[in-house]
């Protein structure tokens, strides 16, 4: 079908036309305005007047604000969302660009008063008007920094926890044992945003964290006994926990949220606002700002090397020789972002050399499995023409095994970091933030690469112990959620993708429930399409529109697993060739996850990759 090649060609050829001159994508890495907000905050805060910067946010900021006054999540999100509309509120003022008098600042705060004013924002969102003086700290933070001593043989300790929560955890561990605060000329007065005096509350916070307290504390006191010098040491390890992950921007592990963090709780340790260090930080952040739309926009973190990964590999898959500039560029990219450092994942994992990847353009120490198999399978073919790269794709791969849970799925950056009990901690996001269990977006896409690239099957007991978890994790209705992407569509993609390049055979029950439950959510126009809500409500919730990249998944999904062209694949690919080069609401629709009812990423890259992907598998399978 000559529409399938045309439309290849087309995602191609925007594709290679936005390679860097490194060889690598810098396709933005969009998650809504909470990253805008907290730098107009960080900026003010630290006294750096940096007005283009600042005014440019503020522009962003007030564009996505909705007719009732509120800011937004994800575009089908009911109403609202507090936090985030707080956030934007207190920012806009913060700025100096807006007052309270102001139309759009009028309608957020009657939002917020709407919807239970201050008691009722996140913890995050609490911790941060207390780190800029707006919120008062709890008395006494019932998780105490003396966790950070714990050993590992402990019941909980400090490496229980996922590097994603260490991270944010530690700056605020320090900060809340200060009870830090710091407000300047500028801070805008918000205290007529709690309904009553008494509503600086923490009780749901803390409710849930007593009883980890207690078995903490027990660990405390077998230390040498509870004393001012124990607690002295703690902090000055937490401290060193974080200056020692700094990567080479002056980033803390290269994550907004951690870095803005860092910066108030080395205050708290008693840093100036000019110190080396927190300048470093700033500069860092402000270079991960971007334009999407003529905006301005701080991302969380930069995606290179996910994007690099994906992207070369996509084209590879649509026919892009490895001997041409676009891929041997990609490749060289690739292999100067290998990791050769240890990183926190050795704690748990102690017996194998460093090889992994890591996500963003800057990562020496954080190396992830999606990113480490999306980078081997794009430098395959490297590998087989030219054997002087073999050692770096041994190490890779030995890596990638050996960090196979116990339980025989894989994580996304630790191993074994699964304690669930951990998961019912009242913390936004829960399990999905404290812990780094097993998933089936990483077992899936790791058994395809292991079963699509290595040729190893279901033989290997490794993989077979991947393809039992998998097994085992299927929900009832036939699907796979999937922790990284939205949500039950891309779990279910990645996972049955895994199944079947092991070998597992296409009839098999579990196969065919996925198929039917994946028929059986098609749109009428052919399409797919997966609300953000899914995450939050914990099953799959219709958009009741196809989103492209949802539709890519479930369409590369069922082509792995039939023999023969159905109805519904021919609808499916006929959506996809009829929204070629559309733009709207379900274009930027947020199709990544980063923390449930927390903050959503919308992968600009996504739109391109996934549609070139499917329809390269597609015409290969069927023979167009």
């Amino acid at each position: 079908m000559k529409q399938i090649q045309a439309e290849i060609n087309r995602l191609v050829n925007i594709l290679v036309k936005e390679q860097n001159h490194d060889g690598s994508w810098s396709c933005p890495f969009e998650t809504g305005i909470a990253t805008d907000c907290y730098m107009i905050i960080l900026l003010r805060t630290l006294e750096i007047n940096d007005e283009d910067l600042i005014y440019a946010l503020v522009r962003r900021i007030l564009m996505k604000q909705e007719k009732n006054g509120a800011w937004k999540l994800f575009h089908d999100e009911e109403k609202g969302n507090l936090s985030a509309t707080v956030e934007a509120y207190y920012a806009v003022l913060y700025s100096g660009y807006r007052t309270k008098h102001d139309q759009s600042m009028f309608l957020a705060k009657q939002f917020i008063l709407k919807n239970g004013g201050l008691k009722e924002i996140n913890m995050f969102t609490k911790v941060m008007l207390a780190l800029t003086g707006r919120y008062k700290w709890p008395s006494h933070f019932p998780m105490p920094v003396e966790l950070i001593l714990l050993p590992t043989s402990f019941p909980v300790n400090f490496f229980d926890f996922s590097v994603y929560a260490r991270s944010n955890l530690t700056p605020i561990f320090i900060a809340a044992d200060y009870r830090f605060s710091i407000k300047t000329e500028r801070s805008p007065d918000i205290s007529d945003l709690f309904l009553n005096r008494n509503d600086h509350g923490w009780e749901r916070e803390l409710r849930g964290l007593q009883s980890l307290q207690s078995l903490i504390r027990q660990g405390i006191d077998k230390l040498a006994g509870y004393s001012h010098e124990l607690h002295e040491i703690a902090l000055e390890h937490a401290e060193k926990y974080m200056l020692q992950r700094i990567e080479p921007d002056g980033t803390f592990y290269s994550y907004f949220s951690s870095t803005f963090l860092m910066v108030f709780a080395l205050m708290a340790r008693g840093y100036p606002k000019q110190h080396p260090v927190i300048r470093k930080a700033v500069q860092g952040l402000t270079s991960y700002q971007t334009t999407i739309d003529n905006q301005m926009h701080i991302q969380y973190t930069t995606a290179n090397v996910w994007n690099t990964a994906l992207i070369s590999y996509g084209l590879q898959e649509a026919g892009v020789p490895t001997s041409s500039e676009t891929i041997q560029k990609a490749h060289q990219y690739l292999l100067s972002r290998q990791h050769f450092l240890y990183g926190d994942w050795a704690v748990h994992n102690q017996n194998v050399i460093p090889g992994g990847w890591g996500f963003s353009d800057i990562n020496t120490i954080n190396p992830d499995i999606d990113d480490t198999t999306a980078s081997l399978r794009s430098l395959r073919t490297l590998i087989v023409n030219e054997p002087t790269y073999s050692q770096a794709w041994d190490r890779a791969v030995q890596w990638v095994v050996s960090m196979q849970n116990n339980d025989g799925g894989w994580a996304a950056f630790e191993k074994n970091v699964n304690k669930s009990f951990l998961s019912w901690l009242p913390v936004e996001g829960g399990g999905k933030m404290l812990l780094d269990p097993s998933t089936a977006d990483l077992t899936g896409r790791t058994l395809e690469f292991l079963g699509n690239v290595t040729h190893v099957d279901r033989h290997h007991p490794f993989v077979n112990k991947g393809i039992q978890w998998l097994l085992r994790n299927q929900r009832k209705d036939g699907s796979w959620y999937g922790r990284w992407g939205i949500c039950y569509i891309y779990g279910t993609w990645a996972a049955l993708t895994g199944l079947l390049a092991v070998n597992v055979r296409k009839k098999h029950p579990s196969v065919q429930k996925a198929v039917q439950w994946l028929y059986s959510i098609q749109n009428k126009n052919g399409g797919w399409g997966e609300s953000c809500n899914s995450d939050i409500m914990k099953k799959y919730v219709p958009l009741y529109e196809s989103t492209r990249t949802h539709t890519a998944w479930a369409l590369d999904a069922l082509v792995s697993a039939e023999n023969e062209e159905t109805p519904e694949l021919k609808r499916g690919l006929k959506f996809l060739l009829e929204t070629s080069g559309e733009n709207d609401w379900t274009t930027t629709y947020p199709k990544g996850q980063g923390l449930p009812g927390g903050f959503y990423i919308h992968y600009h890259s996504y739109e391109y990759l996934f549609p070139l992907l499917a329809l390269s598998h597609y015409k290969k399978t069927f023979h167009y």
